[in-house]
């Protein structure tokens, strides 16, 4: 029978379970940030400050193609079963933790787990949820990762401060078994309804992302080292990143190939542009205007809600609006809200205006995700929707740590005018998002076998 709504009877609890789960890994990745700064002295783990960062963003990129193969092999019951599981015993570990080390290894299996769960759970749409659907779904997962960005810090920050930073890992752990109970009816019926598909992608793929996940986690650090040294490591650690990314990615994806390859790589043009100028944003603002940091944060909270607003607005239009046309207005939208960051710094323009241009990105993001997510899966086949999903993921994470990296080297290496220079990458970047948003679409869509299958009743 067709389901039309996401909260139908046939959908209802995996809806509610998806969101719960994509949530839950938002606000924990979010919640962290804010209280850091006590982990790290209670643990006396000032020196194994940043890995507690970038070694949970190098196994979530494990953890994307483990999963996209294992449920492209054998569907992703299984693979998302497994990834709930670590990813709790990542958050028990993290939260009874009495040193720094055991802290860090916990942020590892959660980066593993929450990487999994993510590209396990658009398989799961694909196979589940009609076509029609897969724009409002995944504007859905937008909002939920959006959300924890406005009330994320401060509850954690409530919650360590009344009881202990432990509580909140813990906290979500609970949760996180809720939300696998609401989904479980789903995973149950996959695991019935799924047979191993000998067209999945097997071999070498975990190695090379245990390479790109080191490249990564060198872009990330290298960018924080002296600037005589600096722009050498983080050059041959993208270098490293891009000969390991071929084999991860569909073929053409780094030549902006016609089609999904154009796909995989705007997902990571656009987190490049947009997370790339949201490092700096606070910066800016705290540092030129004298705002203070309280203030000058909730910039982020402009883009955070426009960016739920573009998710809302393009689930709504739903395919009134084709997925190519939408990707293409959110990164003009996208490029308009950069660019203004670009102004606002040269010419030291009011906050109001960065907050005003900052809407614009948050929105273009809100329109270009969900659509991307969705194009992947129109893209895909039963044999490599896990593929194609863990490619956009990798890609997302690549894109805003080389981002983020070479605009830190250009902020540090322009002294009087690093704003200025660093926000011109961003803008750069968006500029370049802008034609590719325009190759997204080949001649014909492929549809996904068995997408709309029916879930337990």
């Amino acid at each position: 029978m067709p389901r039309s709504a996401l909260l139908s009877p046939e959908l209802r609890w995996t809806t509610i379970g998806s969101i719960a789960l994509i949530f839950l890994g938002a606000f924990e990745s979010l919640a962290v940030t804010t209280i850091m700064p006590t982990v790290s002295r209670e643990l006396d783990g000032e020196a194994l400050y940043s890995l507690a960062f970038s070694g949970t963003l190098a196994a979530s990129i494990i953890g994307t193609v483990v999963a996209g193969g294992w449920a492209d092999r054998r569907g992703p019951s299984r693979p998302l079963i497994v990834a709930m599981a670590v990813f709790v015993v990542g958050l028990v570990l993290s939260g009874t933790a009495q040193s720094m080390v055991v802290f860090i290894v916990g942020r590892f299996l959660q980066g593993l787990g929450s990487g999994a769960i993510i590209v396990a759970l658009y398989v799961v749409v694909a196979r589940l949820y009609p076509a029609e659907l897969h724009p409002k779904i995944f504007g859905a997962f937008a909002a939920a990762w959006v959300l924890p960005s406005m009330i994320g810090p401060p509850v954690a920050g409530l919650v360590a401060d009344s009881t202990s930073w432990h509580w909140v890992f813990l906290g979500v752990g609970v949760l996180v078994l809720f939300a696998a109970a609401f989904i479980a009816p789903a995973i149950r019926q996959l695991a019935h309804m799924t047979t191993a598909s000998s067209g999945a992608r097997v071999g070498s793929a975990p190695f090379w992302a245990v390479v790109v996940a080191v490249g990564v986690v060198g872009v990330s650090l290298g960018g924080q080292l002296p600037v005589s040294v600096a722009p050498v490591v983080v050059i041959v650690a993208v270098v490293i990143v891009v000969v390991a990314l071929r084999p991860l990615v569909p073929a053409g994806t780094l030549l902006a190939r016609r089609g999904l390859p154009s796909v995989v790589l705007l997902r990571g043009a656009c987190a490049a542009a947009f997370f790339g100028t949201e490092v700096y944003l606070p910066y800016l603002l705290n540092e030129r205007y004298g705002l203070p940091s309280w203030a000058a944060g909730l910039i982020l909270t402009v883009g955070a809600v426009s960016w739920a607003l573009g998710s809302e607005v393009q689930s709504r239009m739903g395919e009134r609006m084709s997925h190519d046309n939408t990707v293409r207005i959110g990164a003009a939208v996208l490029l308009l809200g950069v660019f203004t960051q670009v102004v606002t710094a040269a010419l030291l323009l009011s906050p109001i205006v960065a907050a005003a241009g900052w809407f614009f990105a948050g929105a273009g993001m809100g329109l270009v995700y969900p659509r991307i997510s969705t194009l992947v899966l129109s893209y895909s086949t039963e044999g490599n929707q896990g593929f194609n999903s863990a490619a956009m993921s990798i890609s997302d994470n690549v894109g805003g740590a080389t981002a983020i990296a070479f605009a830190g080297l250009l902020f540090t290496g322009f002294a009087t005018n690093g704003f200025v220079a660093a926000l011109a990458l961003t803008a750069v970047l968006a500029a370049l998002a802008l034609p590719v948003a325009f190759r997204v679409r080949a001649e014909r869509l492929p549809v996904a076998p068995d997408a709309g299958a029916p879930p337990a009743s």
